[in-house]
C-alpha cells in the first residue's frame, strides 16, 4: 500500500483522481509525447502559448513535443452517433513557464467528455471539476460562467466585433472603469453601459447572481444558468461553486459553460475548462465536447513549509555488519511508521531526526 504522506502534492492528487474519474466511467487515455507540428500551427490560438518545441523526424516531418493534451484527444477520437467518449489523462506537456519564462515539462491531469452530449454531461463535468479541487484542498472555489449568455449581452449592447473583443478583455480583468470609457468611445447609451457594469460587479452565490441578472436581461441562456444551478444544489460542494462572468476562455473555441478553479494558497487558477464545441467544429468534428485540465505544477506552491529533515532515521552500517541485521532493523523502523536511509557513511547534506549506528566499532 502506498503511504500518501510520502507523496508530493501533485503526486497525491494524481493518485486520488484516477480512482475518482474511474468511478464515473472515465477510461485512461495514453498518447505519444509528440504530434505533427501542423496540428498546433492550425490551432495556435487554442494554446496557452504559440511557442512550441519542434524537431525533424527521420522521415523529414516537422514534429513537436506536445504543449497541449486536448488537441491530441480530439485528433485521435472519432464521431460515434449517440455515444460519448469519456477519458481521463495524466500527461506531461511542454510549454513556457509563467514563472521562469523558459520551457518546462509540466505535469497535467484532466478529463474530456466527447460525443452526443446532453445537460447531464455538463453537470457531471462541472461537478467533477469541483470534486477534483476538493481532492487538493478544502479551501477552494469553482467559478462558472456562460459564454453564450455573455456574447448575447455584448451583441445587444453593441454589434461591433471590435467592441466585443475589447469589452471581453476588460470583463475578464473586472475593469469597470475602462469598460465605461470604452462604451463612451463607441457612443453606447448609459443604460446599456450599466448592463455591462452589472455583469462585471455581479459574482458569487449562484441564486443571488441570477436574481441580479434577471433585472437587466431576459437572455434565454439564463434558463441554462438556472438549470445548472438547480442541479448543482445536489453537489456536496454546491456552496463552493459560484457564478462569475469574468471567466472568459477563448470565445473562438469555447461556447456555453466555462469554469476556472482556485485553491487557497495559490494565486493562479489551478483548473480550467468548459465546452469547446467551436473547437470541435473547427477541426471538422460534429460532436460536442466538454472537459478540464488541472495544472499540477502549480500545486508545488502548496508546500509552504519545508520539513526540517529529509528522513526520520539515518541508519549506518559497515562491512562487518550482517546484511540480515541491517534488513531486520530497517524493516522494524519502517513498520513503526518511520522513514529510513541505510548508509555506509554519514552523507554530508542529509538531514535526519534520529541516528542508528550498527557498525561494530561505534566510534567510527
Amino acid at each position: 500500500m502506498i503511504d500518501e504522506k510520502l507523496l508530493k502534492s501533485e503526486e497525491r492528487a494524481i493518485f486520488n483522481l484516477r480512482s475518482l474519474y474511474r468511478k464515473y466511467g472515465y477510461a485512461p487515455f495514453k498518447m505519444s509525447k509528440f504530434e505533427e507540428y501542423d496540428l498546433y500551427v492550425r490551432n495556435k490560438d487554442f494554446l496557452v502559448s504559440d511557442r512550441v518545441i519542434t524537431f525533424n523526424d527521420t522521415n523529414g516531418k516537422l514534429m513537436a513535443l506536445k504543449p497541449d493534451v486536448t488537441l491530441s484527444i480530439i485528433k485521435n477520437s472519432d464521431d460515434a452517433p449517440n455515444e460519448k467518449k469519456k477519458v481521463f489523462y495524466n500527461e506531461n506537456v511542454y510549454r513556457i513557464s509563467k514563472n521562469t519564462h523558459r520551457y518546462k515539462e509540466i505535469m497535467q491531469a484532466g478529463l474530456e467528455c466527447i460525443g452526443n452530449l446532453d445537460f447531464y454531461d455538463i453537470y457531471e463535468v462541472i461537478n467533477l471539476a469541483a470534486e477534483t479541487l476538493a481532492q487538493i484542498s478544502d479551501s477552494f472555489v469553482l467559478n462558472v460562467s456562460h459564454l453564450g449568455f455573455l456574447q448575447k449581452i455584448l451583441d445587444d449592447v453593441c454589434p461591433d466585433a471590435g467592441f466585443s473583443e475589447k469589452a471581453i478583455r476588460l470583463i475578464e480583468e473586472k475593469n469597470s472603469h475602462d469598460l465605461v470609457k470604452l462604451c463612451k468611445e463607441y457612443g453606447i447609451e448609459d443604460d446599456k453601459s450599466q448592463v455591462l457594469s452589472t455583469i462585471i460587479l455581479t459574482s458569487g452565490e449562484r441564486n443571488r447572481v441570477i436574481s441580479q441578472i434577471e433585472k437587466i436581461s431576459s437572455n434565454e441562456d439564463l434558463n441554462e444558468l438556472r438549470a445548472i444551478s438547480e442541479m448543482l444544489e445536489t453537489s456536496p460542494y454546491s456552496d463552493k461553486i459560484l457564478f462569475d462572468f469574468s471567466v472568459v476562455n477563448n470565445m473562438n473555441y469555447y461556447s456555453g459553460f466555462v469554469f476556472r478553479g482556485f485553491v487557497d494558497g495559490i494565486c493562479d487558477g489551478v483548473l480550467a475548462g468548459g465546452q469547446y464545441d467551436r473547437m470541435m467544429k473547427k477541426m471538422g468534428r460534429k460532436s460536442g465536447a466538454i472537459g478540464f485540465a488541472l495544472y499540477l505544477d502549480l500545486l508545488e506552491q502548496l508546500r509552504t513549509e519545508k520539513p526540517g529533515y529529509d528522513v526520520d532515521v539515518l541508519l549506518v552500517y559497515d562491512g562487518k555488519t550482517g546484511i540480515k541485521t541491517v534488513a531486520d532493523k530497517v524493516n522494524e523502523l519502517i513498520k513503526s511508521g518511520k522513514t529510513v536511509s541505510a548508509q555506509k557513511t554519514v552523507p554530508e547534506k542529509l538531514r535526519y531526526k534520529e541516528f542508528v549506528d550498527l557498525r561494530r566499532d561505534s566510534n567510527a
